[in-house]
């Protein structure tokens, strides 16, 4: 039977990591970012994922940013959600062992990216992973259009039956059919997180059960609260805060993510808009239209 995680619900935010202009990650910029998360009713917290250029990131750096959240989280009552995935499996299982000794409280483990698994393969993958891991919490990171590969819904629900401590999954497929499926047909206790802001409120009507988020690294105070809404039954005031958000999560994709994000917290004043190659600044255009979005949000 799937692990009861009862702190695993609702929004989640996968952090931005600032970086300086020589490239070096700004602790205390990051500290601070982290904190604005848990004070804007965030208490999920996901470092070292896809929006915080984990792929450009060293294993000592990225346990580093992992212990700075895990320091915060404690102290303000919040849960941390390591990226821990790649697509080498013995170096994933060495680095989710790293992570839990740092006091992450579950890992985010994305599909196997370039080497393009067969459905078995990626099976084996995470099997392996949750047997090297027992007892710490697994939520899979399903996104083809960064990785070249779908964990299907009979993969993800057969990793769900087998492994207990396989709790959740984020969904980022953007693939309805799918997503419902995994709904319908999970084990008891096994969670569901939309990977798309602008689906985590039809994904919540449909019987997901939270969101991991990039609009709240920009907006975490709305961001949670439109979630917040959405569990309590307040389809009103849930569908406006959407709408409201709607544009701005779309533009966080214009160009290759985060470097939208990145520029509007640079422009809000709560980073510099430093990415690591091969990310570089959004462009003029880009800058154009985020700028016409940020002022038209009515917050």
């Amino acid at each position: 039977m799937t692990t009861k995680i009862n702190w695993m619900q609702g929004c989640a935010t996968a952090l931005a990591t600032p970086f300086r202009k020589d490239g070096s990650i700004d602790d205390e910029c990051f500290r601070s970012l982290v904190e604005r998360q848990v004070k804007g009713g965030v208490k999920l917290l996901v470092p070292c994922g896809t929006t915080g250029e984990s792929a450009t990131m060293d294993e000592a750096e990225r346990l580093h940013v992992i212990r700075m959240t895990v320091e915060v989280a404690r102290r303000l009552k919040a849960h941390v959600i390591a990226g821990t995935g790649s697509n080498n499996t013995s170096a994933v299982i060495d680095f989710t062992r790293k992570a839990r000794e740092a006091g992450a409280d579950a890992a985010l483990i994305v599909a196997p990216y370039y080497n393009k698994p067969t459905q078995e393969g990626m099976f084996a993958h995470y099997a392996e992973i949750a047997k090297s891991v027992k007892g710490f919490p697994i939520m899979l990171y399903n996104v083809p259009s960064r990785t070249a590969s779908n964990i299907s819904a009979e993969t993800t629900l057969r990793l769900a039956e087998k492994h207990e401590n396989i709790v959740a999954t984020k969904e980022a497929s953007g693939n309805y059919s799918q997503i419902m499926e995994i709904i319908r047909g999970r084990p008891k206790n096994f969670k569901v997180f939309s990977g798309d802001d602008a689906s985590a409120l039809p994904l919540i009507a449909l019987g997901a059960d939270g969101l991991v988020s990039v609009c709240a690294n920009e907006l975490p105070k709305e961001t949670s609260r439109m979630v917040e809404k959405a569990f309590d039954g307040a389809h009103t005031a849930a569908r406006k805060l959407h709408y409201q958000l709607l544009p701005l999560m779309d533009a966080n994709f214009i160009e290759s993510s985060p470097g939208p994000c990145k520029f509007v917290m640079k422009e809000m004043g709560l980073l510099e808009e430093n990415l690591r190659l091969p990310l570089v600044p959004v462009t003029k255009t880009t800058q154009d239209k985020l700028r016409s979005i940020i002022q038209a949000l009515k917050f």
